[in-house]
């Protein structure tokens, strides 16, 4: 067995030094100048072929066994020793937190079902973050804070129970799956219509507690509502050279993956899973990350697929860490909030994005951009080519920087606040080669007023859609070779305080009524060529103060 087990652990180190993979360190990344023919890289953690099977430090595998301390003293031992690979068997594995070290290859052999403990009390109260803010949570399933040269692989399964610790609502099951979750214990709201896992849980509800650390509170101060506080599945702070692959992540407690301020960080051909009513189950988040490499994956899950974040608000800009440098491609995203997602919680910036050859299917949003005002952060230099949606639920392209905030009415006035460092920006982005097959609506861009959404480049775009696109608040915004085949669009295109904004090649549907609509005064030099608008004055209409003057079709 440890012949074999050697073999595996060797093969495993000889993959990851063959060529082409991403090996090479970079210096000063600060100062490269990126792009499709110079993408960013990740550097691989390499190990020892040495391998500790947990077995021999008295795990059992018969799913009722707690293994916590077998499991860890078996991962303390491999690191304590130079490194090399942990190994997890056939078997289901039941065991509580599991506390990565450095130089450890935590590796999953196929056959092997890494379950986590319903038991609450065996995750203690820790300091986390929640949404780029520093939180009072449960200790995450697995977890690992400052280290280097560190892998989780194979092809098992890691579970997080997370069933036991989310509370649903009743519209977000059947009847049958209802009947069950409440026959299962817990408690019920009053109006029958939430079931929450316990009393602890329904208490944090139902007094609208948060969850966030503020000045002078302690962990003790959240002892009372410690259900309510679910743990990320995986969260790694602040590692160096990361590794997860092969391996199936599946029902987490709240988001599955969550690298924070990591550094070479890779993400390759995982299946990530959580059901499609999984508050907060999110897939991955890589949060104020440098150096990342997401390949090969599929998603399916509760809230956001792929999201990039960088803390949030003062916190995060404080913080000042972007999400830099990172590849994304051949990713396959089912259910989810969003196929590729940046924000909300970008506080502390994103640049150098290069997204390409992905399919999203049945996603609430495909491309999906947001923020708000008092989050600030710079997104830009983002590039995305090659993507493939079908039954996107609402916009296949949506920049929005109103994220759960009101939004002024249409040419509604209001009171423009200064720019400040609380002020987001989204900037500079190329999106190319984009085919959607069903959505409600193509193309939403929505800045504010204060801070327009700037310098977007969309060429090559094939959307069938129920609606066509919403430009409000933007400047710089062009597009090439757009097609919006849109079945109730009137006007096909709507544009609202829109500065700078050319077309040139567009297809529409060929009974579309209006085809666009400018509407206030605040739009200017907006420019269409090869549309066949020059000799149809009906197709185009101006409202609420509009100036003709400012369209032209060439």
């Amino acid at each position: 067995m440890m012949k074999k087990n050697r073999r595996i652990a060797a093969g495993i180190l000889v993959a990851l030094c063959l060529p082409g993979a991403f090996l090479q360190a970079q210096t000063s990344k600060e100062k490269t100048t990126f792009s499709w023919s110079n993408l960013p890289t990740a550097v691989q953690p390499v190990f020892k072929p040495d391998t500790f099977n947990i077995v021999q430090f008295g795990s059992v595998p018969d799913g009722l066994t707690l293994n916590t301390n077998a499991i860890n003293k078996a991962i303390t031992t491999c690191s304590s020793k130079g490194g090399g690979v942990v190994l997890i068997p056939g078997g289901i594995w039941l065991t509580g937190p599991v506390e990565m070290k450095s130089n450890v290859n935590l590796h999953i052999d196929r056959d092997a079902i890494l379950l986590f403990s319903k038991d609450f009390d065996q995750y203690p109260l820790v300091e986390g973050t929640y949404e780029g803010s520093r939180s009072a949570r449960n200790q995450s399933p697995v977890q690992g804070t400052n280290l280097e040269n560190i892998a989780i692989t194979g092809s098992g399964v890691i579970d997080g129970n997370g069933d036991v610790w989310r509370m649903v609502g009743k519209d977000r099951l059947t009847e049958s799956q209802w009947k069950t979750k409440v026959a299962s214990g817990g408690l019920v709201s009053s109006d029958n219509r939430i079931w929450f896992p316990s009393a602890k849980t329904k208490l944090a509800f139902d007094q609208r507690r948060g969850t966030a650390l503020l000045p002078g509170q302690t962990l003790k101060d959240f002892e009372d509502i410690k259900d309510f506080l679910r743990p990320n599945l995986v969260v790694f702070n602040n590692c160096k050279k990361v590794l997860l692959e092969g391996v199936t992540f599946q029902n987490s407690p709240a988001w599955c993956l969550h690298p924070v301020l990591c550094e070479d960080l890779t993400v390759r051909n995982l299946f990530v899973k959580n059901p499609d009513y999984a508050q907060n189950g999110d897939g991955l988040d890589v949060e104020s990350c440098k150096n990342v490499l997401i390949e090969g994956n599929t998603f399916d899950v509760g809230d956001d697929g792929i999201c990039i974040k960088s803390g949030k608000d003062e916190e995060g800009r404080k913080r000042g860490r972007p999400t830099e440098n990172v590849v994304i491609r051949n990713n396959v995203v089912y259910k989810a909030h969003g196929g590729f997602v940046i924000g909300s919680e970008m506080s502390g910036g994103a640049r150098n994005i290069f997204v390409y050859d992905c399919s999203f299917m049945g996603t609430d949003i495909g491309l999906r951009f947001k923020t708000a005002r008092g989050r600030g952060g710079v997104v830009e230099n983002i590039y995305v080519k090659n993507i493939r949606m079908k039954d996107i639920v609402q916009d296949a392209i949506l920049f929005d920087m109103y994220y759960f905030a009101k939004a002024p009415g249409a040419n509604e006035k209001i009171e423009v606040p200064p720019v400040t460092e609380a002020t987001p920006r989204f900037r500079n982005f190329q999106i190319t080669d984009i085919v959607c097959n069903g959505a409600n609506r193509g193309i939403f861009i929505r800045g504010l007023p204060e801070m327009k959404v700037k310098d977007i480049d969309l060429n090559n775009i094939v959307l069938k859609t129920n609606k066509g696109a919403e430009i409000i608040e933007a400047n710089g915004i062009r597009m090439k070779d757009l097609t919006l085949l849109s079945n109730n669009a009137n006007p096909v295109v709507y544009v609202q305080s829109g500065s700078n904004i050319t077309l040139n090649g567009f297809k529409y549907s060929p009974n579309a009524g209006v085809v666009f609509s400018i509407n206030g005064d605040k739009n200017e030099n907006i420019r269409v060529s090869n549309a066949n608008l020059s000799n149809n004055h009906d197709k185009v209409e101006f409202n609420n103060g509009a100036n003709r003057s400012v369209f032209i079709a060439e």
